[in-house]
């Protein structure tokens, strides 16, 4: 199927508001697009069009992520910051997320040579609302710049800008460990932080593929406790935090989050503009 190019739009790229038969195709289509700021083109970035069987199968193979060794002490770890298992009083009035099963799967595959040579990598999730549920139905991967332990997205206005033109949300980000852990570091909860004060729900998922124990982690900070922790930090780098008021700890394992092998999703990589 040959390619064509447009810009990025609702109508064209068919965000749907429910399920149709042709999301069930076991099939993808690869088109590209034209991103715009205004009235300026940001360059061109590659847009996946998926459309997952209703059965899907998952399997990793860690062979395929290169020889990223595994560190299980590291000075990047918050010793206040562990996450806890279950849901905080607040999080119980939060909405329901779904998010394809696929995504993860998908989002390495992306970071691949990344990991392979011990970078991190990261996304933006984008959701459409409705029926009182968030969806996430767009995967972008901005231009970035990463090291072992940090990745940091570059040029945002591009992110706002694909968001706002397709109407989504930013519901939080998804972000490679290669050779750590898998947990928040501090630098990952001021990430968390700016997401989740716009969106009580915004998620963030880490991989970390040579974790031996977990490979993956969803995560929100807790509240009050650890929003009002990050709150009042005005520290950057690596660092420690306080306790939390109420003994809480700083984040939590996110309830209410589903994966969904129906769920069709659409990936932007706007690194293909560099």
């Amino acid at each position: 199927m040959g390619s064509r190019r447009y810009d990025i739009d609702t109508r064209r790229c068919g965000i749907h508001s429910r399920p149709t038969k042709s999301m069930y195709l076991d099939a993808q289509q690869i088109v590209s697009c034209q991103t715009r700021v205004g009235d300026h083109d940001v360059g061109s970035c590659a847009v996946k069009h998926h459309f997952p069987s209703p059965i899907v199968s998952w399997i990793e193979d860690l062979s395929s992520f290169g020889n990223a060794s595994f560190n299980p002490v590291s000075e990047y770890v918050d010793e206040q910051a562990r996450a806890s298992v279950g849901q905080s009083s607040a999080s119980s009035n939060l909405h329901d997320m779904q998010i394809s099963v696929r995504l993860t799967a998908e989002f390495m595959e992306l970071a691949k040579e990344n990991t392979s040579n011990n970078l991190e990598t990261c996304g933006i999730l984008g959701a459409s609302f409705r029926d009182g549920t968030y969806f996430v139905t767009m995967l972008i991967i901005p231009k970035q710049e990463g090291t072992a332990h940090s990745c940091q997205a570059v040029s945002e206005e591009e992110i706002h800008a694909v968001l706002s033109e397709q109407s989504l949300y930013p519901a939080g980000w998804i972000h490679t460990h290669p050779s750590q852990t898998c947990f928040l570091s501090s630098i990952d909860l001021h990430t968390q932080y700016s997401y989740q004060v716009m969106l009580p729900e915004a998620v963030a998922i880490v991989v970390a593929p040579t974790d031996p124990t977990r490979s993956y982690g969803i995560f929100r900070l807790t509240e009050p406790g650890g929003m009002d922790v990050l709150r009042e930090c005005d520290e950057s780098g690596f660092h420690t935090h306080r306790e939390t008021t109420n003994g809480s700890p700083i984040y939590e394992t996110c309830s209410k989050v589903h994966f969904n092998p129906n769920l069709r999703f659409e990936i932007v990589d706007l690194r293909s503009a560099q």
